[in-house]
């Protein structure tokens, strides 16, 4: 029975460092050790595997579901699976201590069945209203926990900086403020007081949004400076609002593997930013430090050079990495100490869960929780919000009792592709509505809404009904983009998608999806381009022939309704890019903050070298707004104090909707060359026809400070311009305020 103590209000609770007293070192150092139930890599690790290790190694934690090895997706069939490896833990070892069980909940619950899937992360930060990020966690940390799961390896807060790479839809974007401001409201929501909070992992630390070439894992060099001031906002945001977990990224950053560097893992993570929570690895992350970086010899130098750093967890060491920490502290190469830190971390947050009171959850009561009609609800508001229309020449809204519409292309009525990746790979029908569906639904009953896919995501179809379908039809909604992918774009083995897009080396269309909609709008008809896609895809020839584009990133489960409740006017889009679209892969890189920089041969046109086809923060709307009266509370303020600045803001069209708006800031004369512009506040408000309202922000001290390679941060005398819309404003920072 493991000891108790009483706390401050009088509960008795186990005790952590009487726990780890009772504990051999056997027994401790499986507590730093976990695997997984599933196939992975050509491996099957099955529940009497897991059991076992469980047993003869003392393993605390188990991936029972999730990251794509999973055979289990059914709630009801998770949740007894957790209770079967919960059970083996609690009743068959000495301590009886539970164990973790966590999953990749990237956007939702969405390797099990039927669960309410959110749009990806790019979807999310595009609808610039954190409460639904916070929603978003709270639901997948209810759902989570209904199937027996209780540590989630989210959410995401690297900032992206090349759209080649292929984990660009996790993200928030490449503004370090949204990917800040989104992941703490996740962790938050993922946190939340109560039985069904879950420990959230703020990952992948601390700079894995810009590898070289866009190469997932590639080397990521940057200066210290870019460092404090573009990677590390994001995760001192998730550290700040409660993250129980930090996961390192798979790269090596300045030359150091983040999973080995003790630089990383102890002086800035630890040290600098405070955090005094478990540090676990990525999947693979130990293994890569002898078998990729090759700054160790071998699995036992591996985890010598992990947990010396600061690591804590070796998530998927199984039996072998237990033996190999055993026997590195029985040989005097790794202090017990070390271990018994490491140990005493896991077990603090195994209390703080909950998991010594009950660790069992109720497989009857999971199928009737996970996908539950509010949740779904909540699923389909933050796909609505995320929509956001890039151009429009007056083809949408569509009439919704038009007589014909075709609904064409490869994602027009897939529901795997509209999830995208860290999902079911093949979901069941009723988990979700696709595009086709949707509009389906949306039209009148005279309507005649026909389907042909007319091409693959790589590969062609029957294009040519597709052409002959357009040609007698209203209007054509093309759904082009992306499919289901995790990682560098894999695994893509499924059937009708063994094409080799989507790849790092292409941010344009393929061919057969081109093609598709160059002959479909060269019928005539009026034609609609969505785009369901995980990164901002270069479609310059659709920017300057197709009328209308609508951006639908991930949308998740509910996304075919929210497009076409979007398309036929009943919801009024209000999403605005958290993320740069650019003209083409040659054009790279290309995001707003780029640094300022002279312009030797002469650029009128584009000085500061940001050409995008669309711009970070732009999206349209089906009413008009009016941006007005940017004002700064004070002209002049103290280098230690903040900035409020007021704009006012008008619906001055024929409909009500919602506007967004992102305030820049721009340093006009620095000791340190700093960014054009920088995003500095946000704020999105809804108003009526002829109504307006004047919306006040604060933009804190921190974001006026120029940052040195010490990560210092100064705020400097002189004169601070922002931007909000069309408007700006100017305010003095005076030293002797």
């Amino acid at each position: 029975m493991a000891q108790q103590r009483v706390d401050s209000l009088g509960t008795r609770v186990p005790d952590p460092d009487a726990i780890l007293d009772e504990l051999s070192l056997e027994e401790k150092v499986g507590q730093l050790v976990g695997t997984w139930v599933g196939s992975m890599g050509g491996e099957d690790v099955t529940v009497d595997d897991a059991k076992a290790m469980i047993r003869d190694h003392h393993l605390g934690t188990v991936a029972a579901f999730g990251i794509g090895v999973s055979w289990f997706h059914d709630p009801e069939r998770v949740a007894e699976v957790a209770n079967e490896v919960q059970r083996t833990a609690v009743e068959e070892t000495d301590h009886g201590i539970p164990l973790f069980i966590p999953v990749d909940a990237v956007h939702g619950h969405a390797y099990v069945d039927h669960a309410a899937v959110f749009p990806h992360g790019l979807g999310l930060a595009a609808t610039r209203r954190t409460p639904l990020a916070r929603t978003g966690g709270q639901i997948t940390a209810k759902e989570m926990r209904a199937t027996g799961a209780n540590v989630n390896y989210a959410p995401t807060g690297d900032v992206a900086r090349d759209p080649r790479w292929g984990r660009t839809f996790e993200t928030f974007g490449e503004s370090p403020l949204l990917c800040g401001a989104f992941a703490a409201a996740t962790v938050r929501g993922l946190e939340s007081d109560g039985d069904h909070r879950v420990a959230a992992t703020i990952k992948h630390f601390p700079a894995y949004g810009d590898p070289t070439g866009g190469e997932d894992t590639g080397a990521v060099e940057c200066d210290p400076a870019t460092l404090h001031r573009t990677f590390l906002p994001p995760f001192e945001a998730a550290i700040d609002a409660g993250a129980s977990l930090v996961m390192p990224c798979y790269n090596a950053v300045n030359g150091e593997p983040a999973h080995g560097s003790a630089h990383i893992l102890t002086e800035l993570l630890r040290e600098r930013l405070g955090f005094d929570g478990a540090v676990v690895s990525d999947w693979g992350g130990v293994d890569h430090l002898h078998e990729d970086h090759r700054v160790t010899r071998d699995r036992r130098d591996s985890a010598r050079r992990a947990i010396t750093a600061g690591l804590d967890s070796i998530s998927i060491g199984r039996a072998e990495y237990a033996a190999h920490v055993r026997d590195l502290v029985e040989s005097g190469e790794l202090p017990e100490s070390r271990v018994d830190n490491a140990v005493r971390r896991i077990l603090q947050l195994k209390v703080d869960l909950g998991l010594f009171d009950d660790p069992y959850v109720e497989p009857g009561a999971a199928t009737a929780t996970v996908g539950a009609p509010e949740h779904r609800a909540a699923a389909l508001e933050a796909a609505r919000e995320s929509q956001t229309l890039l151009k429009n020449d007056g083809v949408l809204p569509l009439d919704s009792e038009l007589d014909e519409v075709l609904v064409t292309g490869p994602n027009a009525d897939s529901l795997r592709n509209q999830l995208g990746g860290w999902s079911v790979q093949q979901p069941v029908a009723d988990a979700g509505t696709t595009l086709l569906e949707g509009v389906e639904a949306a039209v009148d009953e005279r309507t005649t809404v026909r389907h042909e896919r007319g091409a693959g995501i790589d590969e062609p179809d029957d294009i040519d009904t597709a052409v002959d379908a357009a040609a007698d039809a209203d209007v054509a909604v093309v759904a082009l983009g992306e499919n289901w992918y995790y990682h560098e774009f894999g695994p893509q083995q499924v059937a009708g998608e063994t094409g080799s897009f989507p790849t790092r080396t292409q941010l344009e269309l393929p061919d057969v999806q081109r093609d598709l909609l160059e002959r479909i709008h060269g019928t005539g008809t009026p034609t609609v381009l969505v785009l369901i896609t995980g990164r901002p895809l270069a479609v310059e020839w659709a920017a300057a022939e197709v009328p209308s584009i609508l951006m639908s990133y991930y949308p998740g489960s509910e996304g075919g309704t929210a497009i076409a409740e979007t398309l036929f006017g009943e919801h009024n889009p209000s999403g605005r890019l958290p993320i740069s679209v650019p003209r083409s892969t040659g054009h790279l890189p290309s995001h707003f903050d780029q640094l300022a920089h002279p312009t030797p041969i002469g650029d009128d046109e584009h000085p500061d070298s940001y050409d995008p086809l669309f711009p970070f923060g732009h999206g349209l709307s089906y009413t008009d707004f009016e941006i007005r009266d940017l004002e700064a509370a004070d002209s002049s303020i103290g280098p230690g104090e903040s900035v409020s600045v007021s704009v006012t803001v008008e619906n001055v069209g024929d409909r009500a909707g919602s506007r967004a708006l992102d305030v820049f800031l721009r340093d006009e004369v620095s000791s340190r060359v700093r960014p054009v512009r920088e995003h500095v506040a946000f704020e999105k408000v809804d108003l009526d026809v002829d109504e307006s309202t004047t919306v006040d922000v604060t933009i804190p001290n921190d974001a006026l400070a120029v940052i040195d390679s010490d990560g210092r941060k100064t705020v400097e005398p002189g004169t601070f311009t922002l931007f909000c819309g069309d408007q700006s404003t100017t305010v003095d920072v005076d030293s002797a305020y």
